[in-house]
């Protein structure tokens, strides 16, 4: 064992090492956190001068993070934080977790990963540990990280290490949380696993070591395909029951009695977050840059994307058999978040069904009790209470995010007509209901 790996390892093993943290989102800030908590000296870096300072008085603005947890950081001087790259000279390990958007034309945009590693560049020097956590195709971490960082006499594995560990965030989710959560870590090199998986290791419950970074890089990437795989197929079962006046839902429930051989996925007006709706085609993307057709992958992603035309198409009929036109008519979304009990609008269904009906020239508002404002435009639009009098108003009130803490007697009670996307009535049979 050499010179440098050594002298890491001993200093991750008394928490004398400095980990840590750019890109101090949903990813990064948890992380952060719990590396705090282990018992590290921290350092977190964001451009985003707004969430440094909310940081730096105690307050989290992530929903996950209470700020009880970064207040004690912050106090007890186990969580540094600030915009200046220059805090990481000081770093033993940098973990990068900064978005990896499309581009419109589905390539990836690793444009943040990029500027990252340009800023960890100038601190950068032997003995330290990189571990990228953005979602990537197969190949990011060697191919786009390992030239930048390998400097003239400097060797991977033996001068400084560098490893990939998908993050495994499920926002809104209490049960499984950052800690707790098996850490997959692969390396470019057998030791830049075997010290990553020891970071890890302090922090977290589990960690689970894999044969190389694109492994790693894989891992994250069949997770969400195969979710977007099968949503697509439920989705078109959906559309098919659908036109067979079959109700998928009942067949949902009563296929998932089945002990073995199924697992129930449920249909819904599109895909929505970070993940789902976007990483299916980095892979793709990687598929033909290598001469393959990743038809599965495209062929779900396109009924995904239908989705929210078939709620506009059910909202019509629905205004039809009250003889109205969906010209004018007043439609209440009901949870505009892209999924339940959260406040991340980033690729919400609820948003293209909006600019569907608008478009049809219908006259929306919206209800969130997690997202009280949104921007539409130019501008910001507020949340309606949720209430007699703005049900009533509503022509048809659409069910896209189905909130646990919604009144649904309420809106049963008070509303004319209602969509349900999310079979939020299961089990209750009223005419002013209509089921994707």
């Amino acid at each position: 064992m050499g010179g440098w790996s050594e002298r890491l390892e001993q200093r991750i093993a008394s928490r004398e090492a400095r980990p840590a943290v750019v890109g101090l989102g949903y990813v990064g800030l948890p992380l952060l956190v719990e590396l705090a908590q282990a018992g590290f000296r921290t350092i977190g870096v964001d451009i985003d001068a707004e969430r440094v300072r909310q940081l730096r008085e105690g307050r989290s603005y992530v929903q996950d993070v209470p700020d009880a947890a970064v207040a004690a950081g912050v106090r007890d001087g186990r969580m540094e934080v600030g915009t200046d790259f220059d805090l990481l000279r000081d770093a033993d390990s940098i973990d990068i977790c900064v978005p990896t958007p499309l581009r419109k034309t589905r390539d990836p945009d690793v444009s943040y990963i990029v500027a990252a590693v340009d800023g960890v560049i100038p601190r950068f020097g032997p003995g330290k540990l990189v571990i990228l956590e953005s979602t990537t195709y197969p190949g990011t971490t060697e191919e786009l990280l390992l030239p930048r960082l390998a400097a003239p006499g400097l060797q991977v594995g033996e001068d400084f290490f560098l490893a990939f560990s998908p993050e495994r965030v499920d926002p809104g989710n209490a049960r499984y949380t950052t800690k707790n959560i098996p850490k997959v870590v692969g390396g470019v090199t057998p030791t830049c696993t075997r010290l990553a998986a020891q970071l890890f290791a302090c922090a977290v419950e589990r960690v689970v070591p894999v044969s190389s970074t694109r492994v790693a890089e894989m891992v994250k990437l069949l997770e969400n395909t195969f979710r977007s795989v099968n949503i697509g197929l439920v989705n078109e079962l959906a559309l098919l029951s659908d036109r067979m006046g079959i109700d998928v839902w009942e067949v949902i429930d009563a296929a998932s009695t089945k002990p073995f051989g199924f697992m129930p996925f449920y249909p819904g007006p599109g895909l929505g977050g970070h993940c789902i709706p976007i990483d299916p085609f980095y892979l793709s993307w990687k598929a033909r840059e290598s001469g393959f057709e990743a038809r599965f992958i495209e062929l779900a992603g396109h009924v995904n994307a239908s989705m929210p035309a078939h709620v506009v198409g059910k909202v019509q009929r629905v205004l039809n058999d009250e003889r109205k036109a969906l010209r004018s008519a007043r439609v209440l979304l009901i949870g505009i978040a892209y999924k339940a009990e959260i406040d991340d609008l980033r690729e919400s269904p609820a948003l293209d069904v909006w600019k569907l009906l608008e478009e049809q020239g219908a006259v929306v508002a919206y209800h969130d009790p997690y997202a009280p404002a949104c921007r539409r435009g130019d501008g910001r639009v507020a949340s309606r209470p949720l209430d007699a009098v703005t049900l009533r108003e509503a022509d048809v009130v659409v069910i896209t995010t189905a909130h646990r803490k919604l009144d649904y007697e309420l809106i049963l009670r008070e509303a004319h007509r209602i969509v349900d996307t999310r079979n939020a009535f299961r089990g209750r049979s009223d005419p002013k209901i209509t089921r994707i």
